[in-house]
């Protein structure tokens, strides 16, 4: 047995791993199942707390951020979220709903094994336990390190819920030719999951007066770059430069051409444009007919952006459609001093497909040398690595399929791992809103209000969704439902037996922007079957 020499320390229906959103989330849905909640630092908020920069701020409104039984108080608040305010926020929801009490801090996972049959660890007909998420007796054991101690706790549990997040822990790292890495380098090289680390007072310390380079073109790097601009005001400072490998689409705000955002993206209208995942003949046949009202829809964006933006001053258009950059979840928001420290000379810009260390600084494969006392690397994290380093043979193998993609039913379940859920690894235009509606689907699941499909048809749903992401983005890798993600709630709801169309009117229905309020529901999910109320309708 899997436990011999083991001691366990306690045993649990469901154990969740991480206290970021959707830890808390889970957590929350999953009370009645009584939850032990590892979260390896001291304190909830995931990403937001641990990896984020004191310029970080949240890139959607507040409204759009919520869960849907807990309001920001400020919700009318036009401005951004800071990272402060999105932890107190978080902090307001977990004590609410007293979620502190499952939570065991400074308890870092550094094992997890595999007690059950090992036959059902492979394609059978049915997931798990002949389809059932709770077998009633452990087949997973956690082991647990606590604080300083190198003492390893052993926990078991009927399921697990993974919430350790596509972001942190474990830095995405550029490869280098031969002898041409950071140790040829006589400056600092630091990793912007490191930054995070560090202080407002030492990060100005470390860039005042020193040639920085940022390299990447996402929200991390450009909020680095903006940073890096800040600490370099007076006399003797020194521009900061941007390394881009790939260019992409950004956005000053959610209006374009005086028009809200939501229009054009996040309504029923505008997203029956889109191609969804089995969508039928007549209807693949529409979106067909509709492809130039998408590229037109684009195109008008792509329109304010170049008319607001200084894109071609600065060589920053990117060459694809701004549809691809929405459907891979990459627009970022520019905080509102990017340009005009670009202006100002004190951002640069320079676009190079490979880069490589010497002496003095990088050099790029046009042979351009820059200069640099620091280099920093916004260049991603290795989520799913993350996760093959936590699970066991042979489930660390299967997370990602060929395609490089973690194949998730319903953005949570992976038919090939029993008795396991994944919350957070989909992205979608809120996450906080994909979390919290797959763990209210998880929860009902855990409580036997509907049975999963086949693995074969878990499956066939996995890869109807590869195909259409591959179809509408290029970065389909990115792994993100934002051009169909009204279809997936539909989806979740129905199959929780829940109404799909939520707001009470069609006009509404049609033209409204959809958010977690409209998946609010007055009663918590119980125990029982099919018999069992868990939704007052409005």
């Amino acid at each position: 047995m899997a436990s011999e020499g083991k001691l366990i320390v306690n045993r649990s229906k469901v154990g969740i791993i991480g206290a970021g959103i959707s830890g808390l989330a889970a957590a929350k849905q999953m009370k009645q199942l009584d939850p032990v909640v590892f979260e390896a630092t001291d304190s909830i908020g995931g990403v937001w707390k641990h990896c984020s920069f004191d310029s970080t701020r949240l890139q959607t409104p507040r409204k759009d951020y919520e869960f849907s039984d807990y309001h920001w108080k400020d919700r009318e608040d036009p401005t951004f979220p800071t990272h402060t305010e999105i932890v107190e926020y978080l902090d307001g929801y977990a004590t609410h709903f007293d979620l502190y009490k499952y939570i065991r801090f400074d308890s870092k996972v550094v094992e997890v094994c595999y007690k059950g049959d090992k036959d059902k660890a492979g394609f059978t007909e049915l997931w798990g336990d002949n389809g059932k998420p709770l077998p009633g007796h452990a087949v997973w054991q956690v082991g647990v390190r606590s604080g300083d101690s190198q003492t390893i706790q052993w926990y078991e549990f009927e399921f697990l819920v993974m919430c350790i997040g596509k972001y942190g822990d474990l830095p995405r790292m550029p490869v280098y030719p031969y002898k041409k890495g950071p140790e040829v380098f006589k400056g600092k090289v630091m990793h912007s999951m490191d930054y995070c680390k560090l202080s407002k007072e030492e990060t100005q310390n470390m860039m005042r007066g020193k040639k920085v380079v940022v390299v990447g073109y996402k929200k991390s790097a450009i909020d680095l770059a903006v940073e890096c601009a800040e600490a370099n005001q007076g006399p003797d400072g020194q521009p900061c430069t941007m390394v881009i490998r790939t260019l992409h689409w950004t956005v000053p705000s959610y209006s374009i051409w005086g028009l809200p955002f939501f229009l054009f993206f996040s309504t029923r209208s505008s997203q029956f444009l889109h191609e969804r995942p089995n969508q039928g003949t007549l209807r693949s046949l529409l979106c067909n007919l509709s492809s130039p009202v998408r590229s037109g829809v684009s195109k008008f964006i792509e329109s304010y952006l170049s008319w607001k933006l200084p894109l071609d001053k600065y060589g920053l258009r990117p060459e694809h459609p701004f549809v691809e950059d929405y459907a891979s979840c990459q627009m970022a928001i520019l905080p509102d001093n990017f340009f005009k420290e670009a202006d100002k000379g004190m951002i640069k810009f320079k676009k190079s497909s490979n880069w490589w260390f010497y002496e003095n600084g990088i050099e790029l494969e046009d042979h351009t040398r820059l200069e640099a006392d620091v280099v920093l690397l916004a260049t991603g994290f290795e989520g799913k690595k993350k996760l093959r380093s936590v699970l066991p043979e042979p489930f660390c193998g299967l997370v990602e399929d060929s395609s490089g993609l973690m194949p998730l039913y319903r953005g949570t379940i992976h038919p090939l791992i029993p008795h396991m859920a994944f919350v957070g690894y989909i992205e979608s235009v809120s996450n906080l809103h994909s979390s919290e509606l797959r763990s209210k689907w998880l929860a009902r699941l855990l409580h036997g209000h509907f049975n999963l499909p086949s693995v074969e048809g878990m499956f066939k749903q996995t890869s109807e969704e590869l195909e259409v992401m591959k179809r509408t983005t290029r970065f389909y890798k990115r792994h993100c439902i934002s051009t169909f993600s009204i279809n997936h709630s539909d989806e979740i709801c129905e199959e929780m037996g829940w109404t799909s169309w939520r707001k009470g009117n069609w006009l509404s229905e049609i033209f409204s922007p959809y958010n977690n309020q409209d998946y609010n529901n007055e009663e918590e999910v119980e125990e029982g079957g099919d018999d069992v109320v868990y939704e007052k309708e409005s």
